[in-house]
């Protein structure tokens, strides 16, 4: 085992093993799982090698679709191969899905998971295509984390080999996909222990070959082909327990230990949660606050959704639960309850009688199902504790909705937004920026430069505008001495950057700010002049919250270093020196050599207009001097809208 760290996000993750396991890549991009067939391609142009010293023929496609063709028939030859996509993309790949699945061949999909389009378009996450290929005949495993998907891409890798039964891998598109997250990486040694060289064999042995002619692929009358169908089940009864003997090995090696579902909580938990994916994040910290509290909860995390083990999910359930929550990350529309709901049921209603928690008692658990985060939607601790309060109530609501206020047909859920879990000692920063201007690559830098030169732990998030460059950016940042499991935006952040002084206006920049933060503003203002440029609700939450203010010319620094407008390297500049995650000089000289390392491959002039705007940068960051004396109530308060002006003037251009 490596015991390497490095900071990567999901897609890089997956695509790590999938590279190293694969011989063919077929390809078609989409959002957000382009990176993995970007990285593919670039590291197969690169001359990268494979787990068997060859590099992996990598092959962009005209379509999905196409792109499903040629892993079938690639698959069909023996070869070793494997995909990405989302949303429509995978829809386009489920006729081929079929015959991959129905003639037992192995392969797995990395699905970044993603809504499908119904009455709107929508590029971001929740699990409406997975749910649409689950009758495939695909296995569906599923990751909740950076690691996680790196590690369970192995082990679905590993499966798929052994038991023949086609994998899907599946992590949550943009929450997980494009989430950086430091890691403990697995290196080619690890890859090597997990995979069987007898079934890669048998892999190839099986190939279509003038050799050893067969025949594949015929038609069938009803004479045959309802036994053939049925025929397959032994290797589907086989599967769950050969992924857990995968899972079991990559603990042995790693440390790092899985369950079919694993269970986290009170072990004496009378009210469960049962979900999959990046949720569990939020839900085990609302579970373990709760238990602090002395409540009795607990969370069921599901990984392996096809085969549905019955055995397995009930073996994982404390006997002394009375209440479930299943939380489904899609919705079906007149279905009886969304997918993982009608599994769980149908688990509890046909599996083995679990051992009462009362003698003599041998009532089942009552069960509700809930939706949650449709298309990225956000999920918190605050929405999980509420799922764990309705399931006290004596007849709660089934069917539920938790994180947006239904007003329609009243299914939501109501939550307390002053629920926390955020522990004291994480750092947390928010930067907003403009896309293209760099925000959001100084801040992969900054992750990466501490996950490499600490010990701490680092998350970043980006919030993307659907209308990419040009449209606002939003970055989350953490970083602290525990691994950190918060799948959520930041509500409370210690550090607030605007990188563009017209969000200002426009943006409640500083809501997110905590007691006491510091607050960092792009302007071209002088320092002494900042205060009177500040819009009358930012000087408002500046005293209300004793909030320190700093101000540096990033564009003038930038111009001046040659950069032009490229102030990536001049706000991360500002940032370390102002959060102190690390001592001043060891920042300076880690972002230094971050910058030979990006831009050295570009030009040594850029190199040296980088390290300009480095030390530039801290000669003119200053902190703006906030009124000692002034008060919400003596700020200068903006004229109203005449009340003789039009109804159009104050309705519409006032508001404006």
């Amino acid at each position: 085992m490596s015991g390497h760290y490095e900071a990567v996000d999901g897609n890089e993750a997956a695509v790590r093993v999938a590279y190293a396991l694969s011989e063919v890549i077929a390809i078609y991009p989409i959002t957000p799982s382009s990176p993995m067939g970007e990285l593919a391609d670039a590291w197969a142009a690169a001359g990268r090698m494979n787990l068997w010293g060859s590099v992996p023929g990598v092959v962009e496609m005209q379509s999905e679709g196409g792109a499903a063709g040629a892993l079938h028939g690639a698959l069909t030859t023996g070869s070793l191969a494997t995909t990405f996509t989302s949303s429509q993309g995978l829809l386009l790949m489920i006729p081929n899905m079929y015959k991959i699945a129905g003639e037992l061949t192995p392969v797995v999909i990395h699905v970044a998971a993603r809504s499908l389009a119904t009455h709107a378009l929508s590029i971001f996450g929740d699990h409406s295509d997975v749910m649409a290929a689950r009758a495939t005949g695909f296995a569906l495993l599923a990751s909740s984390s950076v690691q996680e998907a790196m590690d369970l891409a192995l082990v679905a890798h590993a499966s798929t080999l052994e038991s023949r039964v086609p994998f899907l891998h599946f992590f949550d598109g943009f929450r997980t996909s494009h989430e950086i997250q430091k890691i403990e990486v697995l290196d080619d040694s690890d890859v090597r222990a997990l995979v069987d060289e007898g079934s890669v064999g048998a892999h190839r042995a099986r190939g279509l070959s003038p050799d050893h002619p067969a025949i594949r692929g015929t038609a069938q009358n009803p004479d045959v082909f309802f036994q053939a169908r049925e025929a397959a089940n032994p290797f589907y009864l086989a599967c769950p327990d050969v992924v857990q003997a995968a899972m079991d090995r990559l603990g042995a090696r790693t440390g790092r230990s899985y369950q079919l579902f694993d269970y986290v909580g009170s072990p004496e938990a009378d009210r469960i949660v049962v979900m999959m994916c990046s949720g569990a994040g939020a839900v085990e910290e609302a579970v373990e606050e709760l238990n602090r509290r002395g409540e009795r909860v607990g969370l069921v995390k599901v990984r392996l959704y096809r085969p549905f083990s019955a055995r397995h999910f009930l073996r994982a359930l404390p006997t002394t639960a009375r209440s479930i929550a299943v939380l489904d990350r899609t919705k079906e529309p007149g279905s009886a309850g969304e997918p993982l709901y009608l599994d769980v049921v149908a688990a509890l209603a046909e599996g083995p009688d679990r051992e009462a928690a009362v003698p003599g008692d041998t009532r089942r658990p009552r069960v509700i199902g809930g939706r949650y985060g449709l298309a990225s939607k956000e999920f918190t601790p605050a929405m999980a504790a509420a799922v764990f309060a309705e399931l006290l109530k004596d007849r709660p609501k089934n069917h539920f909705t938790v994180g947006i206020a239904d007003d329609v047909t009243g299914t939501s859920l109501a939550w307390d937004r002053a629920f926390t879990t955020e522990p004291p000692d994480t750092v947390r920063a928010v930067f907003y920026g403009l896309g293209s201007d760099g925000t959001v690559g100084a801040n992969k830098n900054t992750i990466k430069i501490i996950a490499e030169k600490t010990d701490n732990f680092a998350q970043g998030y980006f919030v993307y505008d659907s209308k990419k460059s040009g449209s606002m950016t939003v970055s989350h940042l953490r970083f602290g001495t525990h691994p950190i499991r918060s799948t959520y935006l930041i509500d409370r952040a210690d550090f607030v950057a605007c990188h563009q002084e017209s969000f200002l206006e426009t943006v409640d920049v500083l809501g997110l700010a905590d007691e006491k933060a510091v607050f960092l503003l792009n302007t071209s203002a002088p320092p002494q002049d900042v205060w009177a440029r500040l819009p009358r609700e930012i000087q408002e939450t500046i005293l209300a919250k004793t909030i320190r203010v700093f101000a540096i010319d990033a564009y003038g620094v930038a111009q001046e270093a040659g950069l032009g407008g490229l102030i990536n390297t001049v706000m991360q500049t500002c940032f370390f020196a102002l959060s102190r995650v690390l001592p001043l000089e060891q920042a300076l000289a880690a972002i230094k050599d971050a910058i030979r390392k990006t831009y050295g491959r570009k030009s040594e002039q850029m190199v040296e207009m980088n390290l300009r705007a480095v030390d530039a940068t801290l000669e003119r960051l200053r902190e703006v001097p906030v009124p000692a004396a002034a008060s919400s109530a003596a700020l200068p308060r903006r004229e109203p809208v005449p009340m003789q002006a039009s109804d159009f003037v104050r309705r519409v251009l006032g508001e404006i």
